[in-house]
C-alpha cells in the first residue's frame, strides 16, 4: 500500500479547495493523532503511524465541498477517486461523529452500511478529531461540553466519543 507523503497529503487539501482553517485543523489533528500513535507504539501496540498521519491530514478533505455531516462520505469518495488506498478513504468515511452506525446512516441518506471506526488507526483519528477545535487542542471535558452544546446532552455521538476515549486511554495505560 503506497501512502502519500505528508507533503503530498497537504498539497491534496490545498488543491481540493480546503480553506486555511480546515488545513490548520487537519494538521493539528494529525499532530495529536501521531502523538497518540507514538505513545501506543512505545507501549507495544501495533499501529501504522504513517496511515494515522496521512489519514488525519486528509480526514476532512470533504469539507472542500460541504461543511455538513456528509463531508466524511464525500471526502472518502474524493480520496477513492484520487486512487488513494482504501484505509485512507475509510478514515475519512468513518471519523464523523466518532462513527455513524448503520441506522443513523440510513436516516442521513447514506449507502446502507456501518460508518463506525473499526481499525485502531481509524479510531485514533476519529478521537483526535474530537479533541481539536480549529487549530486548538481540547481536553476531553471541554470536548464533551462542546458536543453537548452542539448536539444536546446524551446525544449518541457523545457516548461514542467517550467510548473511544476509554478504549484509547486503556491502551495508553498498557504496560510496555
Amino acid at each position: 500500500m503506497r501512502l502519500p507523503s505528508r507533503e503530498e497529503a497537504i498539497k491534496m487539501l490545498m488543491e481540493s479547495g480546503c480553506t486555511p482553517g480546515v488545513i490548520l485543523h487537519s494538521l493539528t489533528v494529525s499532530q495529536l493523532a501521531v502523538e497518540i500513535a507514538d505513545k501506543l507504539s512505545r507501549r507495544g501496540v501495533k499501529v501504522n503511524r504513517q496511515l494515522v498521519e496521512v489519514g488525519a491530514i486528509l480526514h476532512d478533505i470533504g469539507r472542500s465541498k460541504t461543511s455538513t455531516v456528509h463531508h466524511g462520505v464525500i471526502g472518502a469518495k474524493m480520496l477513492r477517486d484520487k486512487g488513494l488506498p482504501e484505509p485512507v478513504a475509510l478514515i475519512a468515511e468513518r471519523h464523523v461523529g466518532c462513527g455513524i452506525p448503520r441506522e443513523e446512516a440510513k436516516r442521513l441518506g447514506w449507502p446502507d452500511k456501518n460508518y463506525s471506526p473499526e481499525t485502531l488507526e481509524e479510531k485514533i483519528v476519529a478521537y483526535a478529531d474530537k479533541l481539536v477545535e480549529g487549530g486548538r487542542r481540547l481536553t476531553i471535558k471541554t470536548a464533551v461540553r462542546k458536543m453537548e452544546r452542539e448536539l444536546g446532552e446524551g446525544h449518541p455521538a457523545i457516548k461514542r466519543m467517550l467510548a473511544l476515549h476509554e478504549e484509547i486511554s486503556a491502551l495508553l495505560r498498557k504496560s510496555p
